[in-house]
């Protein structure tokens, strides 16, 4: 490929990832457009091009953002386009860890609209992927993990999830956590309780494992994870 084709092709790529940010600022209706033009930029960028993983997690995580304004029906088949891309990106990186982490949100927002049905295999295909993210990244993933255990009624696994996260620097605020719908069945336990007293006692734990980890791994989140909401790992958006 020549140069000037490199360089094509990443101003492609550049324009799309900058119409999907102001897509997720627009509304439903110019949004739609902004969308469909961003994916023909991604499929522009994939063609024969080395930048091709970084496209993949781009175009899903615009399809994964465009689901939120859809109706039930439609975000699903986008969901699930959203899914297919993540997992081309991670065939062909398969250390990118906001894919894994995405793909995994993929599979719980499609859970949810899918019916109870078809929970339980997309949970497991939920847990696959973050639990692949905590290896690329150890606990980068683990408050995910803990949503997911906290849906299924599994109270010791969210707690070690819990726990994973926040000795790894990866827990939320205290106010996210008790805001998020997901963790709703846990929150009032007793359990619960202690633990988020646990980490008052010891805030000096989470600063010290977000300072080890630091410039680990090359998909490393810019920020404490927060689950469902802006995903910025090399997602790139451009005002």
């Amino acid at each position: 490929m020549s140069l000037f084709s490199s360089f094509n092709k990443r101003s492609v790529l550049d324009t799309a990832i900058k119409q999907v940010s102001k897509a997720r600022k627009s509304d439903a209706g110019a949004a739609v457009d902004l969308y469909q033009e961003a994916y023909q930029g991604f499929s522009k960028a994939i063609a024969d091009n080395l930048i091709v993983s970084e496209a993949l997690y781009n175009w899903g995580f615009a399809l994964l953002n465009q689901a939120k304004i859809q109706q039930p029906a439609q975000a699903i088949e986008t969901l699930q386009d959203a899914v297919a891309k993540f997992s081309f990106c991670l065939l062909t990186a398969p250390n990118y860890l906001a894919a894994a982490i995405d793909g995994g949100v993929a599979f719980m927002d499609l859970a949810r609209l899918s019916g109870p049905d078809s929970t339980e295999y997309l949970h497991k295909m939920a847990l696959q992927y973050f639990e692949n993210a905590c290896r690329i990244q150890k606990g980068s993933a683990a408050y995910n993990l803990a949503c997911l255990h906290a849906m299924d009624g599994e109270h010791d696994a969210c707690l070690e999830a819990l726990n994973q996260a926040y000795q790894n620097g990866c827990l939320p605020d205290e106010a996210v956590i008790l805001a998020d719908v997901d963790m709703a069945t846990v929150v009032n336990l007793p359990w619960f309780t202690e633990f988020l007293e646990s980490t008052q006692k010891q805030p000096e734990v989470a600063a010290e494992a977000a300072e080890s980890e630091s410039g680990a791994i090359d998909y490393e989140p810019k920020f404490n994870l927060k689950k469902k909401d802006e995903f910025d790992y090399y997602a790139k958006d451009q005002d």
